[in-house]
């Protein structure tokens, strides 16, 4: 699988396959994030929280799976290449957002799906979703700047 993800990538930048597979899940997944806006809108609510959902499920895993340890190897530990400082600045930037954005839009989902602890329920839903929202938006802007900057 390694040898696979590792070749080089198929959107004619310097990066892998993995980091071009990776912008392209993180960008579908910005899409299901808007279409489960579009349905909160139009008042399909039940349709809304399995997008929002699957959404927020997929993004914690692919970023657990490709985007940890590749800030934990290149970021943490200096591998990879010697990097101008706002590379580091950016990404690091780009990481504290996306973890927050995971956190909290995990708590979000848990708590539309009635598994938060009573003590941390609330009834209006649409700040947090809201705030869940543009941090995801956020952070996947960023992690397209990154694309960018490093393989561009």
């Amino acid at each position: 699988m390694n040898d696979f993800l590792y070749q080089p990538g198929f959107l004619g930048t310097r990066a892998s396959r993995a980091e071009d597979l990776t912008l392209l899940m993180m960008l579908a997944i910005a899409a299901l994030f808007s279409l489960g806006v579009v349905l909160a809108i139009k008042h399909r609510y039940q349709a809304h929280r399995w997008v929002q959902t699957s959404a927020a499920t997929l993004n914690a895993l692919l970023a657990l799976w490709m985007m940890v340890p590749v800030f934990s190897t290149i970021i943490l530990r200096r591998q990879g290449g010697v990097h101008p400082g706002y590379f580091y600045l950016v990404t690091s930037i780009h990481a504290l957002v996306g973890l927050t954005a995971i956190i909290f839009g995990l708590f979000v989902v848990l708590r539309a799906n009635g598994l938060a602890p009573k003590a941390l329920r609330f009834k209006n839903y649409k700040p947090y979703m809201r705030s869940a929202y543009a941090l995801y938006m956020l952070a996947t802007a960023l992690g397209v700047a990154i694309y960018f900057i490093w393989h561009g």
